[in-house]
């Protein structure tokens, strides 16, 4: 696994956790990381498992793209039934 300042970690299991890495503790983007939790502000060193995934901050960014478009989708949607009934 390799990461650097500015990505994302993303830890999939039962609830999904992402967090901004701050800080990469070796020369060669290894871990440990330091890692800013979205979800809780918490910062804690971390040795992601098997179940973590490193996401470039443009790889998020095209992926917060592709989610408000969806949403926009749908609220587009609900719009249009809702002005049809």
């Amino acid at each position: 696994m390799q990461a650097k300042t500015g990505d994302w970690l993303v830890v999939k299991g039962p609830a999904t956790e992402q967090g901004l890495i701050t800080e990469v503790r070796s020369s060669d983007g290894s871990p440990p990381y330091v890692v800013r939790w979205l979800e809780t502000g918490r910062v804690a060193m971390v040795f992601p498992g098997p179940d973590a995934v490193v996401v470039t901050a443009d790889e998020q960014k095209v992926a917060d793209e592709r989610s408000r478009s969806r949403v926009a989708a749908v609220q587009a949607a609900i719009a249009h039934h809702t002005v049809g009934t």
